[in-house]
């Protein structure tokens, strides 16, 4: 019989987290650990969006150059 919990996986997989007793430095481990994966998830995506728009980092210049932004 299939669970109908209202909590995702990653939230049921963290709620496992809290049964263990960590260090002060291994909480910070593993917050470095989860910022590193969300933040290369962020950089894959805003990579292929790149891709896909065909964007150069000249692009990027002219919008930090933009006078009205």
């Amino acid at each position: 019989m299939k669970n109908h919990s209202s909590l995702s996986n990653v939230q049921l997989e963290i709620l496992k987290l809290y049964s263990l007793e960590l260090t002060e430095e291994e909480l910070l481990d593993l917050k470095n650990v989860l910022a590193r994966y969300f933040a290369d998830r962020l950089s894959k995506r805003v990579n292929n969006i790149w891709q896909e728009k065909g964007l150069t980092p000249a692009d990027m210049d002219k919008w930090l150059n933009d006078e009205n932004q």
